[in-house]
């Protein structure tokens, strides 16, 4: 059998494995020692398994990744996310549907110092979802707002996925951040006229809030304060070249830790806030290692390279290529975490996207994107499940119809940016 169809055969048995629920990271790593082995050797492939875990987990570009869990767990101990709402409520509350709108804000703030989706739709609806039931808001529209908000924590930086598909690809983290923030901004803008647009057609699923006095709204956009903080000394911070993003993300648990200890965190919260890093932060390296096992078989097979020569000699249009590489993106993001499908699929498609012509830099901000998707799609749809434990009672049906047209705004945002490319690269 020669080396291509291994490969190919050895990444069958990978989805064989996904299928039968085995663990993502233990599935790639398990398939890259069988290819290696099946390709080269036993004993090389086992002194792969000697010196991999200690290089992938050694290596100094991914230090930044537990920094900013820990800076987004120790934002959800000071109940910043509590802060955030009413702070946005203050100003939106009054409008029908002023809570959702103040929900998509509250989000894509928070998601600048948490970086993590599933993060920011857990603490967001365990503060707004009661809210908007208590003031009326239909559970289609209040659970729909929330999951699909959520996912803002996956591209407003500084975003972990935006860190590893750089780290991946070896592009400047620094760029990726920059990269992210014009397209974050432009999903929170779209979300917003999504809900602007559902009440206005059906204005049975949201009724005004009580309206609050000035002065009431200017001590809560004060509360955005501490936030503005952070993302300024990290986004700040890594574009003036102050500081790297391993600095930059140091210094940002650094400021969040004492903030939350100025709001009343304890030793004990501290220690609980500590623990959960850890836990977060081994499952993601026990992702990377994975990835980094497989990695080898890649290099060995050549299977990415094979793919690209295949491509290639088809003589398919540049966009034909991206259209597939997106339909493999969201049909993986239907069954798979977003994290695990990063650091599977970008090894493989990225000599694709490459010699297609087009920029990774771009790529990266496009791929996250479609990435967003799979967390609000059937079946997995993992931030509605988020949103599901938070409210057992509301069924999951209800959900992912409440966030389809929030999965509309998605792909005009994708398709924006497919056609104006400058919205990723203008900061650059």
């Amino acid at each position: 059998m020669s080396v291509p169809l291994i490969g190919l055969a050895c990444m069958a048995g990978m989805l064989v494995f996904i299928a039968l629920r085995c663990p993502i990271a233990l599935a790639m790593a398990l398939t890259g020692l069988i290819g290696f082995t099946w390709i080269v050797a036993f004993e090389p492939a086992m002194s792969i398994l000697e010196s991999g875990p200690f290089e992938a987990l050694s290596n100094y570009g991914f230090s930044p990744i537990p920094m900013f869990i820990l800076m987004g767990v120790f934002a959800s101990k000071a109940r910043m996310s509590t802060e955030l709402f009413n702070a946005a409520r203050s100003s939106f509350g009054s409008w029908r549907g002023g809570m959702a709108l103040a929900s998509v804000i509250a989000c894509g703030t928070f998601s600048a110092i948490s970086g993590s989706s599933v993060a920011t739709a857990a603490s967001m609806s365990r503060v707004a979802l009661p809210e908007m039931r208590k003031h009326g808001y239909a559970d289609s529209l209040a659970t729909g707002t929330l999951a699909a908000c959520g996912t803002l924590g996956i591209m407003i930086p500084p975003s972990i996925a935006l860190l590893l598909y750089a780290l991946i690809t070896e592009q400047s983290v620094g760029k990726m951040f920059m990269a992210g923030v014009i397209p974050g901004l432009l999903g929170l803008g779209l979300y917003c006229a999504t809900i602007i647009i559902l009440v206005h057609l059906n204005p049975d699923l949201a009724t005004p809030g009580p309206s609050t006095t000035w002065r009431e709204k200017i001590i809560g956009i004060a509360g955005f304060g501490p936030f503005m903080l952070v993302f300024a000394i990290i986004i700040g911070g890594i574009y003036m070249g102050f500081f790297t993003p391993t600095e930059a993300a140091a210094i940002g648990a650094f400021v969040a830790m004492v903030i939350a200890f100025l709001r009343g965190m304890r030793m004990t919260g501290f220690l609980e806030a500590v623990d959960e890093t850890l836990k977060l932060s081994a499952m993601i390296f026990f992702m990377i290692l994975g990835a980094e096992i497989f990695g080898y078989f890649l290099s060995v097979s050549r299977i990415s390279f094979y793919l690209a020569e295949m491509v290639g000699s088809m003589g398919l249009p540049p966009y034909s290529v991206l259209a597939a590489v997106l339909l493999l993106f969201i049909l993986l993001g239907c069954v798979m975490d977003s994290l695990a499908m990063l650091l599977l699929t970008v090894p493989v498609v990225f000599p694709l996207i490459i010699e297609a012509g087009f920029d990774p830099i771009w790529f990266g901000i496009v791929a996250v994107i479609t990435v967003e998707l799979g967390l609000i799609t059937p079946p997995v749809g993992m931030n509605v499940f988020v949103i599901n434990s938070v409210a057992p009672q509301i069924p999951i049906g209800q959900i992912f119809k409440g966030v389809f047209p929030f999965v509309l705004s998605d792909v005009v945002r994708l398709a924006l940016l497919i056609l104006f490319p400058s919205l990723a690269l203008a900061l650059l």
